[in-house]
């Protein structure tokens, strides 16, 4: 199965923090990581209950460590797009379509919860590979910090060992350069990038794809690349003979 990183960012109350360590174990889940936390108390630590091993293992990085070193990251959200035309929370997925989505993966998958006052910004979400979100009765639709940690694991517990390593993070980053290079060799409407790059990160964060497979989209790429601009030297761009 993929290491299962549930990484709580900025979270305001250490009862919660020790809640969600809890409710992890309760599913066996032990990767707990804390981006700018509050100070952890006794609070956080009863809360904690007989998950003080969870609690006290909590990784504390940045967010840019968190994506640093994921293979793939999956952005809670309670706020979701209600339309295609608009890519920043769209498409979202339930945490069973999360579970088909990674269980066939060897990897480092970090899933996002947001503050518990205003969840994840958009820069974090935009960031992020796919969209998780939980359907609840619109009556009352928020979540505890720690309910929705406890139904995320719920649905990914026990999940088979994986069959295939994710492309590294390094790799899909790069990947995205090239795509972000090529949309200026073919003229692409300046006023659509930022959107067509969204879109870009959502479709290639749910493919799900192998190093070999963001490998050949960038031979194809630069096979297009050469034919458009034979001089263009950018990324070691191939010629069209180059075998990929």
């Amino acid at each position: 199965m993929p290491r299962i990183d549930i990484v709580l960012v900025s979270p305001l109350y250490d009862g919660n923090i020790g809640f969600s360590a809890r409710v992890m174990k309760n599913f066996g889940f032990s990767s707990l990581v804390l981006v700018d936390p509050c100070p952890i108390g006794e609070d956080g630590e009863a809360r904690a209950a007989h998950a003080q091993d969870v609690l006290r293992s909590a990784e504390v990085l940045t967010l840019e460590e968190v994506f640093s070193q994921s293979d793939m990251v999956i952005a809670t959200t309670g706020e979701v797009s209600k339309s295609v035309c608009h890519s920043m929370r769209m498409p979202y997925y339930s945490p069973d379509e999360i579970r088909e989505l990674v269980r066939d993966i060897d990897g480092r998958v970090s899933i996002l919860f947001g503050r518990e006052n205003w969840g994840l910004n958009n820069r974090e979400v935009e960031r992020s590979d796919v969209i998780c979100t939980i359907p609840t009765s619109p009556g009352y639709p928020i979540l505890n910090l720690s309910h929705a940690v406890g139904v995320v694991c719920y649905a990914l517990a026990n999940l088979p060992r994986g069959e295939y390593l994710l492309a590294s993070r390094e790799e899909m980053e790069y990947l995205y350069r090239h795509i972000d290079s090529y949309l200026d060799l073919i003229n692409h409407p300046g006023f659509k990038r930022q959107n067509t790059m969204l879109m870009m990160r959502r479709i290639l964060g749910r493919a799900r794809l192998t190093a070999r497979e963001a490998s050949t989209l960038h031979g194809l790429m630069r096979r297009s690349e050469w034919h458009i601009d034979p001089e263009r030297s950018a990324h070691g761009d191939a010629g069209p003979d180059e075998d990929h």
